[in-house]
């Protein structure tokens, strides 16, 4: 067993604070990755730093020629926003696809980004559309953030906080889509209490 210290940040620079502190964090978006390894042992940090109730990591906005899409807005919200429905459909219908309706309700977008799954949507969307990832230290063209499987070119203690698209007049919509079998990650489990009986005397 390891012991992980558990923090809930409640801004972007408290939340670099507290990465900076540990001795080996790790930042926790929709947890969609990272609690189903460090239940299999494959990580075991010894800070982890939620980052899903920070309000400024939340939402979306639209300006005359982009969307920005901040990191903890969830897949479902992509997939719902009338804007985002409107500027670039292709992004709401490839969002509205991720995973079930649990993955779509808790993974996000930044998180999905920073672990760069080869399985995952989002990295290959904003290549496509030609994104810009926002951190709390700098922009990088989507060009540029990806570095190999998992890798990016995010530093330590860097925080994702938005994603801008593009808007342009005309978007291709996907003809179809190959829909991979779910790794079937439990999204609860239950505890039954020990019994303990004696023989009678």
């Amino acid at each position: 067993m390891y012991e992980t210290h558990y923090h809930r940040a409640s801004s972007v620079a408290e939340a670099a604070a507290m990465f900076a502190k540990g001795a080996e964090s790790k930042y926790l978006a929709g947890g969609q990755t990272l609690i189903p390894v460090m239940k299999q042992r494959l990580a075991s940090p010894s800070d982890v730093i939620d980052l899903g109730k920070i309000k400024e990591l939340i939402g979306i906005e639209a300006s005359g020629d982009a969307v920005t899409i901040k990191a903890a807005t969830t897949h479902y919200d992509v997939a719902a926003n009338g804007t985002v429905q409107k500027a670039i459909s292709a992004l709401a219908y490839l969002a509205s696809l991720i995973g079930d309706p649990a993955v779509r309700h808790r993974g996000t977008i930044g998180g999905s980004l920073a672990n760069n799954d080869p399985a995952a949507d989002y990295p290959a969307a904003v290549l496509a559309l030609g994104a810009t990832i926002k951190t709390n230290k700098r922009s990088i063209a989507a060009d540029d953030f990806f570095k190999g499987l998992f890798a990016t070119a995010l530093e330590d203690a860097e925080i994702i906080t938005a994603v801008s698209f593009p808007i342009r007049r005309r978007r291709a919509m996907p003809n179809s889509r190959i829909r991979p079998r779910a790794l079937r990650w439990r999204v609860c489990s239950s505890l039954r209490p020990n019994r303990t009986t004696s023989a009678s005397p």
